[in-house]
């Protein structure tokens, strides 16, 4: 848990939960690990039976900390190694979904400075960082802007030089989760913000959540 990226404040909350689940059940010896660049030297030393990882954003969900724990012999939780790069990489994934036969929105890979020097596509549309996780510098760019966000071209930018642009397409925010053939209740997301962004996701009472979605059954 824990780690170096914009979200590791989540990933510590969430590794302490699953920690302490884990613990409550009285079966398994919990070793709890703040991830640093140490980390391959931590584990050798740690010699776990398996890893839990619960890392948010990179490395944790890049294929990087995959790769480690394949090389190092340790079974993982999550995702695989390729699953993990390609589903972090935004324009990668937009390609094997496209080629899947699943809509996805245009758009395009540009500079940062490019984005936030003038208007690359006409608003409204959508600017994110192509390789981060939960909206972290996202921006939604509306009809009334005159000019693209200015900090794109800050100097403590931290969210990588490229970053994605696409039409911003309005409409519900719903997720439903899978686990092997079983589909669960699909949940719509209401953001208490102008969208479901950082905070809405972690804050307290920064969203809601409606279960069932009330949405149409066809749709359902």
């Amino acid at each position: 848990m824990g780690g170096w990226s914009a979200e590791r404040e989540v990933s510590l909350n969430s590794g302490k939960a699953c920690a302490d689940a884990l613990e409550r059940t009285g079966r398994y010896k919990v070793s709890r690990v703040d991830v640093n660049r140490d980390i391959a030297a931590v584990l050798k030393d740690l010699k776990p039976d398996c890893a839990l990882n619960v890392l948010h954003g990179r490395p944790g969900e890049d294929g990087t900390l995959q790769g480690l724990l394949e090389v190092m012999g340790i079974p993982y939780s999550h995702s695989g190694v390729m699953a993990s790069s390609v589903a972090m990489q935004k324009d990668i994934a937009k390609t094997v979904l496209k080629a899947a036969g699943i809509p996805v929105p245009g758009g395009r890979l540009v500079g940062r400075m490019e984005a936030g020097a003038s208007h690359v596509l006409p608003p409204p549309y959508v600017i994110k960082p192509v390789a981060e996780g939960s909206s972290v510098g996202v921006f939604i760019v509306r009809e009334d802007q005159a000019h693209p966000p200015q900090e794109l071209t800050r100097a403590d930018w931290s969210f990588g030089e490229m970053v994605l642009v696409e039409p911003y397409i309005p409409g519900k925010e719903l997720t439903c989760a899978v686990m092997g053939d079983r589909a669960f209740g699909v949940i719509e997301i209401v953001a208490a913000t102008k969208f479901y962004d950082y905070e809405a996701k972690y804050a307290p009472g920064g969203s809601k959540h409606l279960l069932p979605a009330p949405i149409s059954a066809e749709v359902y």
